[in-house]
Parts: C-alpha cells; structure tokens; sequence
C-alpha cells in the first residue's frame, strides 16, 4: 500500500512537471521553409494562389489519401477558401490579400485551435527560377493547443518536413506540366498572303535560334519606330534547311496592313500570295517544333500531296513568351505550300 502511494506521488509530480514544462513553453511558433522552384515567377504564382491545385502537391494529401478536400466556389485569389477533413479533425484555409506574383497572405482555421497566419513569397532568379519561401505561424496560443503541439514533439517538427515535401512536389509537377505539349494537323487549307518587312540572314543550324532571336525583334522594333501597323503575329520563313551541311537560311517577318517602302537596307518588305498549304498547330515549347515539322511532311507523304518547289514554309509564333512565361500554353502554326 505504501509502495503504490509512492507511485501516485511520483506520477502526481511527472504530471505537474510536464504540465509547468508545458506552461513555459512560448505563446507563439514560426515556421519557415525556401526552396527554388524550377519554373517561372508567374506560373509558381499561378498554381499557388489557386486552392484547387493545392491536393496535387499537399504533403498532407500524399501521407493521407483518405483526406476529404472540399473546394468553395472561389478558390482563387482573395476570398478564395477550401477545407479538409481527416481523422485529427477539421480545417479550412483563406485567401486574405495578395500582391500578385509577389506575395500571399493566407489564414488556416484548425478545429478549435486558434488561426494561422500563412505568407507566400515569390522571388525570381536570373535563371527564370523562382525563390519560393512558404511561412506559417501564430501567437497568443492557449494551453490545450501547446499540449498538442508538445506532445507531437513541436510545431517545427510537425510543419517543416511537410512544407519541405510539398514544394518538392510543386517543383516536379509544374516541371512536368511545363513539358507538356500537343501537335495537331489540320490538314489542307489556304493561306491568305500579305505583306510583311523582313530581314534575311543565312548560318549553321547551331546557331539559328541565336541569329533568330537576334533579328525579329530588330524587325518588330523597325514597325513599331515607325508606326507601321502590324496585321499579325512574327513568323519565320525558311527558305533552305539542310541540315548535312549544318545550314540554314530563313527570314523573320512581321506582317504588315499594307506595302511599306522602308528606309534601311536591312529591313526589306516582302509580299506572299495566297497558297493552298497544309497547316499544323503546335501547342507547347518550341524544342517540340522538330517532332511537329517532321508530322507535318510525314501527313504530306502518306496523303500523296506534293510540295510547292518554291513555296513558302513558315513558322508563326502566336504566342509572346515575355508576356505568357509557361512554355506549355506558346502556340506556334505551321505552314508548308503544296500544289
């Protein structure tokens, strides 16, 4: 009997030990975690500000499959929400303020647990990779909610290893959905013409990307100077492909409303008749275009449709990669004349 007394006294004092510990320990947790993500500001900004991505990367998702995701009618931007449930409970996430591509500021709502403060930073790299830092954290923590997180051995130790988790998630998905991409023949049809000023140049195919890179935007800038209108999107005209001899000759024009009579002797205008021409679409990154110009003469070959010996082959670029950054959404068509 004297043993056992000795054992409640000794659990009494276990027990108002832990419950001083636990009393002690601060009112408030920070949690911090940066990864650099291997994509564009706007499209990590893109995904992040909107809930109903958030399942496919959530670490949380991923160690509990069985979690209930419930999205509201908004989930992007501020006012957006969505909530869960599992077996430890109830909570439901806010979208409060953005800056956008910058910034967000979210609330997280745990059960009886007091809010969260969640922030987002997006910081762009040199390299077009972004510095993503995720951060959560509350204060004025009441004694049931440290017991909790006392017991589960701290709040570092329960939040770090999932925000770790889920921006490698983000990274892979969003490399992934970046390489996405799609080639569609449409198949014969007729290429309207017009006008367009034009520079030419001739290189290794090593170097065409380069050069092309080099001499569209001079064309661009040529219009623009001069209050040219534009009628179109850029496009690229080839004009010798060989790629034995590592050579390439191409021009890269801007659709014109009108003929131009241009002052400098390296922006020329040029006209194209109307030609039937087989037309192909390729939505994706441009280091896709190889596969869609080889489908594109492959349709020719297997439908007995011949080539017009001097007719045009033209890539135009529908998409402005400055202003629509993820390679996944560029559209580039494609144009080969046929008799």
């Amino acid at each position: 009997m004297k043993a056992l007394k000795y054992i409640l006294f000794l659990i009494l004092i276990l027990v108002i030990g832990l419950a001083i510990y636990i009393a002690v320990q601060p009112n408030s947790f920070d949690v911090t975690r940066t990864r650099t993500i291997n994509a564009p500001q706007s499209v990590v900004y893109n995904n992040v500000i909107d809930f109903k991505n958030w399942e496919s990367w959530s670490s949380w998702v991923e160690a509990k499959p069985e979690t209930k995701i419930t999205l509201s009618d908004k989930t992007e931007g501020i006012g957006g929400s969505y909530s869960w449930e599992d077996e430890d409970g109830v909570g439901i996430m806010n979208t409060i303020d953005t800056s956008p591509m910058h910034t967000i500021s979210q609330d997280m709502q745990f059960g009886d647990f007091p809010k969260s403060d969640i922030t987002w930073n997006f910081k762009p790299n040199n390299d077009g990779s972004t510095e993503v830092t995720w951060n959560i954290s509350g204060k004025d923590l009441p004694f049931d909610f440290k017991i909790f997180s006392t017991l589960m051995g701290g709040m570092e130790k329960q939040i770090g290893p999932h925000f770790e988790r889920g921006l490698e998630k983000l990274d892979s998905i969003l490399i992934a959905d970046m390489k996405k991409y799609s080639v569609n023949i449409e198949g014969v049809t007729q290429h309207g013409g017009g006008f367009y000023l034009y520079n030419t140049t001739s290189c290794k195919m090593s170097n065409f990307k380069e050069k092309m890179q080099e001499m569209l935007p001079k064309v661009g800038a040529y219009a623009i100077a001069n209050n040219i209108s534009m009628a179109g999107k850029p496009f690229v005209i080839y004009h010798k492909w060989d790629p034995e001899n590592d050579a390439v000759m191409f021009s890269c024009c801007v659709p014109t409303t009108s003929k131009v009579i241009t002052t400098e002797a390296d922006i020329i205008t040029g006209q194209l008749d109307p030609f039937k021409t087989v037309k192909t679409v390729l939505k994706g990154d441009y280091e896709n275009l190889q596969e869609a110009w080889d489908k594109t003469m492959a349709y020719i070959e297997t439908n007995n449709l011949v080539q017009t010996e001097t007719g045009p082959m033209i890539e135009s670029y529908l998409t402005d990669p400055i202003s629509q950054p993820n390679p996944a959404e560029w559209i580039t068509e494609i144009f080969i004349a046929i008799k």
